[in-house]
């Protein structure tokens, strides 16, 4: 069994690509039954298992799979998937097996290969991932066991390092990034659209600097008026944009569309009615929620979530002593998690020969009984028993001795010794 971690992520493919291999939360569950039967398609032996996580940062499928190729395999998945040219996709895709895949997955759920280093919400979006793969029948022991542990180093790392310290969150990089546009954020209006986690960070962040008025806009109004509520703030529907859009001087959005929801006529038009007053846009979803167009025009500057990189990266040199710390945590981690996997390997090895041994003796018992039956000698029984029970155990390891020759008899001279050493 192969375990595998395929994908891209922010430092190996652009937004524009990103968006396009990304996977929206109602398609998680159909994805990972076809990436199951898209293996069982490679090779027939079946039990194959499969997790996709898809963030705004990254998407990346992890699998346990008895296919002979099962990484190539996986590429080939994600492109056809979502009918992207393979040739295009494969530069940009990262293809880890068995202990570069455990490492990887320890490393994302700790932060450490998060574009925000140490941030938490990656280990919450990976047990989303989880639960959604172990309801479409994707989880087996493999992949349940890697996930498991994953969190468990997670929780190591945040509790024995300071990964976290000196952070700068998105949220907190869009509040930065707005100050360089408008001194005074208290002057402005803040237009939020969505009601998930990533806008309830950036609104707490922006609250924090009193703006003129908040405002969400959600597809929900319930959802969207909860969280309003919380900020004292208004909520309003998405349908009420194009009416709506030219009264906010800061427009945040993250959503799960698969389509732009603010697209270039909307903004131009907006730009109009406010006679050419800036907008500062942030569109931290993929796919992008905002049309890349809108960047293009002079009123309004748009920033994604490649784009505010630099601003997070600000507190790295105070972490990196934290990092190193995680690293050395991970790196104990994956070498237990290879060896738990090199015994899973012998399982069957073990088994088989438990079996074969099982017979062995039963074949002995049998005609030891037999014996006693017809009034044979019970130590003379008891000899033949034992007599037969050590031929048997010996008739395979001396067969492979005479078949083996120089190297490959040395070995296993030296190896018998010891599998046949016991108790006295």
């Amino acid at each position: 069994m192969q375990l595998l971690a395929v994908g891209l992520n922010h430092t190996t493919a652009p937004v524009s690509l990103r968006e396009q291999l990304a996977f929206g939360p109602e398609q998680l569950g159909h994805a990972v039954v076809a990436a199951r039967n898209w293996f069982s398609g490679v090779d027939a032996r079946g039990s194959d298992e499969a997790a996709i996580l898809s963030t705004c940062n990254r998407t990346e499928l992890y699998a346990a799979s008895e296919t002979d190729q099962p990484l190539d395999a996986s590429a080939h998945f994600l492109a056809d998937y979502h009918q992207l040219n393979y040739a295009e996709l494969r530069p940009h895709l990262y293809l880890l097996p068995q202990d570069e895949a455990v490492r990887h997955a320890f490393r994302v759920a700790s932060g450490l290969d998060s574009m925000v280093v140490g941030e938490t919400q990656i280990l919450g979006q990976m047990k989303d991932a989880v639960r959604a793969a172990e309801e479409a029948g994707g989880m087996g022991t493999y992949l349940h066991q890697l996930f498991q542990r994953s969190f468990s180093v997670a929780k190591e790392v945040r509790s024995t390092t300071e990964i976290g310290a000196h952070s700068v969150s998105m949220a907190a990089a869009a509040v930065r990034l707005s100050q360089r546009i408008f001194d005074k954020v208290s002057e402005q209006n803040v237009l939020f659209i969505g009601a998930g986690e990533m806008i309830e960070l950036c609104a707490t962040h922006f609250a924090a600097q009193n703006p003129k008025s908040i405002t969400i806009a959600n597809r929900t109004m319930e959802r969207g008026e909860a969280l309003a509520h919380r900020f004292n703030g208004k909520a309003i529907r998405l349908a009420a944009l194009p009416d709506q859009l030219a009264q906010f001087d800061i427009v945040v959005s993250c959503t799960a569309s698969s389509l732009p929801l603010i697209g270039l006529g909307l903004v131009e038009r907006a730009i109009k009615a406010r006679r050419h007053k800036p907008i500062f846009m942030v569109d931290l979803a993929v796919p992008r929620d905002i049309e890349p167009e809108v960047g293009r025009l002079d009123d309004v500057f748009l920033y994604t979530v490649d784009d505010l990189g630099q601003v997070v990266q600000s507190g790295m040199e105070h972490r990196q002593a934290a990092v190193a710390q995680a690293e050395a945590i991970i790196e104990t981690r994956v070498q237990s998690f290879m060896h738990w996997i090199d015994d899973r390997a012998m399982v069957p090895v073990i088994q088989d020969l438990q079996e074969n041994s099982e017979a062995m003796r039963l074949f002995e018992l049998e005609r030891a009984r037999k014996m006693i039956a017809r009034g044979d000698d019970v130590e003379a029984v008891l000899e033949a028993l034992s007599k037969g029970l050590t031929a048997k155990f010996l008739h395979g390891p001396q067969q492979a001795l005479h078949r083996a020759q120089g190297d490959e008899r040395a070995r296993l001279a030296s190896l018998l010794p010891q599998l046949f050493r016991g108790r006295r």
